[in-house]
């Protein structure tokens, strides 16, 4: 979290006090999908300063845009704005010139679009009910559950949103197939006196509003930038020569990963100037089958019909002579001149130069150096003994 707020003093065993929010704390800094203004600090081009349009962010991914009316909002402002049934509160996280590039991104029409109004600066009591809701979410989410699991529904509750006068709550929900939830509507409304909203959800923006750390080491891209799902399929792993291995290319939503579609394209441009891996190469010695593509080096593999266990390394443009050679009627002496021979992986071993020891040490078994001999102590002990002058004992007989 990269806000102000989670540097200030540290709580008594010695963590950062922060606001425990987890990235939705609503500060500007470390909330879900922000977009950096970098037209704040420019100088105005054009003469004006378009100020009518904000975006205003609500817990997670939402967000939406409203018409203000003289009221010179800036990023970080909570506003009170209209909504169904009441008011809600929200964050302002985009102003000025930038949000109409934002809304043609999203194609949002200033002039036709039905915008709703921004009421005021949230006061006060505006902030501590929105907060008194924003802290019975999690409660509420664990209870929701309870009782779907209790009247048998097969969906789950993944998240709850509270409105901002505390009127309504959204549930959002995902399940395979349709749900009959008028039974559990009624249930949540004498369990949480709110009106309640089920909204369903799918499996990618499921994973975006509850967040998580990639197998990248990052967070999640649906919940910090990426606002489009567009369909992965299969067919963008092989085109990578990658393994069909569903645990590697699936993410934290079950569906394969976001990220195979980013290098596609480069992918695809790179495959332009390889012939068909499914070609035959006709020569003397016989058939060659094409076996796998190294798309960086330019090189393709064949194994011959009469020995498939031998790999030979053939450039694109030596396949693309052949198969010209081939509709020639014509067949090649040789693939290469120079067939491709595994590289002898060195080993080097280790050198004492600065007098220390391998730190590989603690790795050998015990007997080849990396522990003590038994018994070594005690030879040294005797040695040294034995070197000792033996004196004259009390009790020895003259």
């Amino acid at each position: 979290m990269g806000c102000s707020g989670c540097s200030n003093g540290k709580t008594e065993s010695g963590l950062p006090r922060g606001c425990k929010n987890n990235g939705a704390c609503q500060t500007g800094s470390c909330d879900k999908l922000s977009v950096f203004n970098y037209l704040a600090n420019m100088e105005d081009t054009v003469g004006y300063t378009v100020s009518e349009f904000v975006e205003v962010r609500f817990k997670n991914t939402r967000k939406q845009f409203f018409k203000q009316e003289n009221m010179r909002l800036v990023e970080g402002d909570v506003v009170a704005v209209e909504a169904s049934p009441g008011h809600d509160v929200g964050t302002v996280s985009l102003s000025g010139d930038l949000v109409l590039l934002q809304m043609r991104k999203r194609n949002v029409d200033s002039a036709t679009a039905d915008f709703k109004k921004i009421y005021r600066k949230a006061t006060k009591s505006d902030i501590d009910m929105w907060q008194e809701g924003v802290d019975l979410e999690k409660a509420t989410k664990t209870r929701a559950r309870i009782i779907a699991r209790e009247i048998g529904l097969n969906m789950k509750i993944s998240d709850v949103e509270y409105q901002g006068d505390m009127s309504k709550a959204v549930f959002y929900y995902t399940a395979e197939d349709r749900v009959d939830f008028r039974e559990l509507i009624r249930r949540y409304a004498e369990e949480f006196k709110v009106r309640v909203e089920m909204k369903q959800i799918g499996a990618r923006q499921e994973a975006a509003r509850v967040g998580g750390i990639g197998t990248c080491g990052r967070e999640l891209c649906c919940s910090t930038w990426l606002t489009d799902f567009r369909t992965v399929s299969t067919s963008a792993a092989r085109y990578q020569q990658l393994s069909l291995n569903p645990q590697k290319l699936a993410g934290q939503c079950g569906k394969l990963k976001c990220c195979l579609n980013f290098e596609l394209d480069s992918y695809l441009d790179a495959l332009k100037d390889f012939p068909n891996q499914k070609s035959k190469l006709e020569t003397e010695r016989g058939t060659a089958f094409a076996q796998k593509v190294d798309i960086f080096r330019g090189v393709m593999w064949f194994t011959l019909r009469d020995d498939p266990s031998n790999f030979i390394e053939v450039p694109v443009e030596r396949v693309k002579e052949i198969l010209k050679m081939n509709k020639e009627g014509k067949k090649a002496p040789i693939l290469v001149e120079k067939e491709y021979v595994a590289a002898p992986v060195v080993k080097h071993d280790f050198e004492n130069v600065v007098g220390q020891d391998d730190l590989t040490r603690f790795d050998r078994p015990k007997g080849q150096g990396g522990q003590k001999k038994k018994g070594s102590g005690n030879k040294r002990r005797n040695n040294r003994n034995r070197n000792k002058p033996q004196g004259n004992k009390p009790n020895d007989a003259k």
